[in-house]
């Protein structure tokens, strides 16, 4: 740091980001990381979430973490809850990520074929 100016640039970039994980949003984006999710790949998950959601310009979806769901043969889960909808999709990598934001957070649109399966 050289000036004040250069902290509080920092700081406000620093700012916008921890503003991601506050509660007060409509959508929550939630990444399953226990360790089953931690050795599938989830930190990478949230990386591609946190880049895209920022790409796109998202300021009303908070993402946050979770420990195991359960699903381990099919990590990494990403759960996203608008309201009474709850969708989760799994097997995410870095590709399907991006999707997810692009295509469920921004279009609205759920990528069914990367959901949860039927459970009877």
């Amino acid at each position: 740091m050289k000036s004040l100016a250069e902290l509080d640039k920092l700081r406000e970039k620093l700012r916008q980001e921890m503003n991601v994980r506050e509660k007060d949003h409509d959508v929550t984006v939630t990444v399953s990381m226990g360790t089953c999710g931690i050795a599938a790949g989830a930190r990478e998950i949230v990386k591609a979430l946190l880049e895209e959601m920022k790409e796109q310009g998202l300021s009303r979806v908070a993402l946050t973490q979770t420990s195991c769901a359960g699903l381990c043969q099919h990590e990494p889960l990403v759960e996203v809850n608008r309201g009474n909808e709850k969708i989760t999709y799994i097997n995410v990598d870095r590709d399907k990520a991006r999707e997810i934001v692009k295509k469920h957070l921004v279009a609205g649109q759920v990528i069914k074929e990367w959901t949860t399966p039927e459970r009877s």
